[in-house]
């Protein structure tokens, strides 16, 4: 799953490609690196990042999309946790919708996905919008996820999403400390063993916390770090990586399934 921002104030990429060319320019890129599905997203969730209004990131999207869609025959989702945007933008083609909040800030958003067959990521964080990663440490990482999900997944199901349309992500990044993103990856397996019916995402792409482990790393520093994340999630049983170096992660793990293919 390659990275789209389309945003002004993106922790890595912010404001590179909210041009229309430039996006277009960068999604055709990734495509040609690889790139399975292309995430769109109009509102940075970076620390700080503060909400934008649901009329500004439709207008920051719905273009992109309109014109990637129109172009190539690749599945595009749309990083959103607003049902208006999440609709505007299937209209325009999108036919994933990836909610960072796992539908607790806006339960209509299954009712979209139901609505138009459209597949539906999970994501586990905590807090409101402001909040999300200045919470503190909870003690069990790993039962607080794994409780999640089930929450979010009945809110889902309840609201008529097919159980086959979820895919669960363990939210990298999100109100976690440092050793609480290295143990979710290292007891992946714990996870993916829970939830058999539901493809796993991992996003750690240049995380903080790589830079943390990297000795203070900046985003662009982080690549090695991205590299090593991935491969250890996808060993431990995550489907879907979603990144901003598209071609280094595709390598990375084509040699990764060549391995466990024997």
């Amino acid at each position: 799953m390659g990275i789209l921002n389309v945003t002004p104030d993106s922790f890595s990429d912010g404001g590179r490609f909210s041009d229309l060319d430039a996006a277009l320019a960068r999604a055709q890129e990734m495509i040609g690196e690889g790139a399975a599905i292309i995430d769109i997203g109009g509102e940075s969730t970076r620390p700080g990042s503060a909400r934008v209004e649901q009329q500004v990131e439709i207008d920051r999207v719905v273009p992109v999309i309109e014109a990637i869609a129109s172009r190539f025959d690749v599945p595009i989702s749309i990083d959103t946790s607003k049902s208006a945007v999440a609709e505007a933008a299937i209209k325009a083609g999108a036919e994933i919708v990836n909610d960072i909040s796992g539908l607790r800030f806006d339960e209509r958003i299954a009712d979209v996905a139901a609505a138009t067959n459209a597949g539906l990521v999970l994501m586990h964080s905590r807090g409101e919008f402001e909040s999300m990663h200045s919470k503190p440490p909870v003690e069990n990482i790993v039962a607080e996820v794994s409780n999640d999900f089930r929450r979010s997944l009945a809110i889902a199901e309840d609201h008529g999403v097919a159980k086959v349309k979820i895919v669960l992500d363990l939210g990298i990044g999100f109100g976690k400390a440092v050793e609480q993103n290295l143990e979710l990856l290292a007891r992946l397996d714990i996870i993916a063993g829970a939830f058999p019916d539901h493809a796993l995402l991992v996003g750690a792409s240049r995380k903080s916390f790589i830079g943390r482990v990297l000795n203070g790393a900046p985003p662009d520093g982080r690549l090695s770090g991205s590299l090593a994340a991935a491969v250890i999630a996808v060993t431990n049983g995550a489907r879907i990586i979603r990144a901003h170096d598209v071609k280094a992660t595709v390598d990375a793990l084509t040699i990764v399934d060549a391995v466990l293919g024997e």
